[in-house]
């Protein structure tokens, strides 16, 4: 979306170079990538990733509140809801569809947020291997001005706070079956805390521990990856209950990941925003129900959405599960990225770190997913070239 360094990537491009880079992305996160990485990073428009920034954080504003607050409780499932949740999430993402208006101007449009852990790792990794194998001149990755040596301490301050590695664990549900395994390869080389599954957490009364070579090491922060969708579909047995009261903190509280979520949508005003219903407060449909998508509220990397819908499939939603389910006007992805082939659409996540103590989250990075189909999903992209996850570059 800078024009000339998108020709300037383009012309360096070969598919010997992308292999090499490859190869070169699994060396340094020491494992194997399930995911696809996109053969291009994002050339970003200062002014964009301005607005991005800016209208996340208004977003994030609006919902911070004690209305709110009081209303997102609804959001929380009773067998889920563990104590002790503070004021703020310490992680926010916000994702943005890049759009064109009638002008043909790019307009950033929301289309998902949510309060839990990402590749925040991964996403500090990926740009210097791009920069391996590209000239990027002296291109930004990180906003607001950070160091690689700001970001990670900042990380460590979230993550850690102030905890020795050794009883700091990232906890997730299988690990090594998880296709973010990369991401939790380089937290552990970052931050020097080890990936423990939650079926292995060992609970001695209010206390947590894990078997570390051969020792019974307590846990005394959780770096929490676990998503309890998937959670209760597996089935996974594990020691300890959520709503207990355990000598144990959370880096990624469990509750903000159902407060600030699908079900914020309906909740904000803001010019970015689709318009978007519950679906047991709409006393009527909208006419036009072509513009609309049905999408469940909890369901994770969009399994349920349906893009193509109506009447029959709104009616189909049972009474007591339509709290569940939101109507959401459809955005129309742009394709921009310019590729040997067509152009790829693309969507913009906003990366926020929140410290504590602080009135507000700070912007850090980006995560880009570029697509060539419908949706942004792996099943939408199968046998297309030049999409997947990827990171943005601009200009200081």
């Amino acid at each position: 979306m800078i024009p000339h360094w998108r020709t300037r990537f383009n012309g360096q491009f070969t598919e010997e170079r992308y292999r090499a880079f490859l190869r070169a992305l699994e060396e340094m996160a020491g494992s194997q990538i399930e995911f696809r990485t996109c053969e291009t990073p994002v050339f970003l428009p200062r002014a964009l990733l301005h607005e991005m920034v800016e209208s996340a954080t208004a977003i994030l504003a609006e919902l911070d509140t004690d209305d709110y607050r009081r209303a997102s409780n609804r959001a929380l499932p009773p067998a889920f809801t563990a104590p002790h949740e503070g004021s703020h999430p310490d992680f926010v993402q916000v994702d943005f569809a890049i759009t064109r208006d009638s002008e043909g101007e790019l307009v950033p449009k929301l289309i998902e947020l949510q309060a839990c852990a990402s590749l925040y790792a991964f996403q500090l990794m990926l740009p210097s291997v791009y920069r391996q194998f590209y000239d990027l001149g002296d291109l930004k990755t990180l906003i607001g001005g950070l160091t690689d040596e700001g970001y990670r301490d900042l990380l460590a301050d979230i993550v850690l706070a102030g905890h020795a590695s050794e009883h700091v664990v990232l906890m997730e549900i299988e690990p090594g079956l998880q296709k973010t395994l990369p991401d939790f390869v380089v937290t552990e080389k970052l931050l020097g805390i080890k990936t423990v599954c939650i079926s292995e957490v060992i609970r001695r009364g209010s206390k947590l521990s894990y078997m570390n070579q051969g020792r019974e090491v307590e846990i005394h922060r959780i770096y929490n990856r676990v998503i309890v969708d998937e959670l209760v579909s597996k089935r996974i047995e594990y020691a300890f209950d959520f709503r207990d009261e355990l000598e144990v903190e959370w880096a990624g509280h469990p509750n903000w990941f159902f407060r600030l979520s699908k079900f914020s949508l309906p909740f904000l005003k803001h010019s970015s925003v689709p318009r978007a219903w519950f679906l047991s407060e709409l006393n009527e449909y909208p006419s036009d129900l072509e513009h609309f998508i049905l999408k469940p509220l909890f369901s994770f990397a969009g399994s349920g959405v349906k893009v193509e819908i109506t009447r029959a499939d709104i009616d189909a939603v049972p009474e007591a599960e339509r709290g569940e389910f939101l109507l959401q006007e459809k955005i129309t992805y742009a394709p921009v990225i310019e590729t040997p082939h067509d152009p790829s659409k693309v969507e913009v996540r906003i990366m926020f770190l929140w410290p504590k103590g602080a009135k507000r989250p700070r912007a850090v990075t980006t995560l880009t997913r570029l697509s060539k189909g419908l949706m942004l999903g792996v099943d939408f992209n199968k046998n297309k070239t030049w999409v997947g996850s990827s990171c943005s570059f601009f200009e200081d």
